[in-house]
């Protein structure tokens, strides 16, 4: 059953700690600069929205946080851990969904979550994949090859998957990307419950600014490889005169400097 959507946002967990310290961080490739100088964390049972139009930065900015990417300059902690020194200790309290990155579909579900379990030296493997089985619905699709599966059924195949090593860190770039209204909300909903937990954070990037104002707790809104603006999703666009976070995020996208200006 899906739990209805309330209206007033998602309730305010205030971070204890940090799961998530990035500084100065900065990417160029040869002349071109991708990420310039960007500084935010994420907080414990806080969900944060990486926001900004195509090419602002956002994906590097992940890619770097997992460890996929090394920074031409600036740092990343994971908790107390600097992602550069120690990146096998970092990593173990992270995870990962995307839309754009499937698992392999010729592996069922649970040999999926087997196999990325093995990877992160999950204890109690088989009882973890029996929890998550359960917990996002996926028990009769145990044996189904990922490849048949609809989208809304890989997509919480993907978060189970990110959620096999218990993270303190989750990163989710687009995790409801076209998926259903109700599908997308049941997805929202889950998330909204692993940061309740207040054991992990959360960094989602979205074009769904509907979906933002759901879920996120705090906004970063990425242009050109910087933050330019960063606030509550819902008093933001008022702070700037504009009447919804869809209205800021297209000025966003077409007057940068404007709102850096102001």
């Amino acid at each position: 059953m899906v739990t209805p959507v309330t209206t007033s946002g998602p309730t305010r967990v205030p971070p204890t700690s940090k799961v998530l310290s990035v500084s100065s961080l900065r990417k160029a490739y040869g002349g071109t600069v991708a990420v310039d100088g960007v500084s935010f964390d994420v907080g414990r049972g806080e969900i944060v929205g990486l926001l900004g139009p195509n090419g602002a930065g956002k994906t590097t900015t992940i890619n770097m946080v997992l460890g996929v990417l090394e920074p031409t300059s600036g740092s990343i902690h994971i908790e107390d851990v600097d992602l550069a020194r120690q990146r096998s200790a970092a990593l173990e309290r992270t995870n990962f969904a995307a839309v754009y990155s499937p698992l392999p579909g010729n592996l069922t579900v649970a040999q999926n979550l087997r196999v990325f379990g093995l990877i992160y030296g999950v204890k109690s493997l088989s009882a973890r994949i029996a929890e998550l089985l359960e917990e996002f619905d996926l028990v009769r699709f145990r044996d189904t090859r990922c490849g048949v599966l609809s989208s809304g059924e890989q997509t919480r195949v993907a978060l189970a998957k990110a959620m096999l090593n218990r993270p303190h860190l989750l990163l989710l770039d687009e995790p409801t990307a076209s998926l259903d209204p109700a599908t997308a909300r049941d997805i929202r909903e889950r998330i909204r419950d692993f940061a309740s937990r207040g054991t992990g954070g959360v960094l989602w990037t979205s074009h769904n600014m509907y979906e933002v104002e759901d879920v996120c707790h705090r906004v970063l809104f990425m242009s050109h490889g910087k933050v330019l603006l960063e606030g509550d999703p819902r008093t933001l666009p008022g702070e700037h005169g504009k009447a919804s976070l869809e209205e800021l995020f297209i000025a966003v996208a077409r007057e940068p400097l404007a709102l850096e200006r102001a």
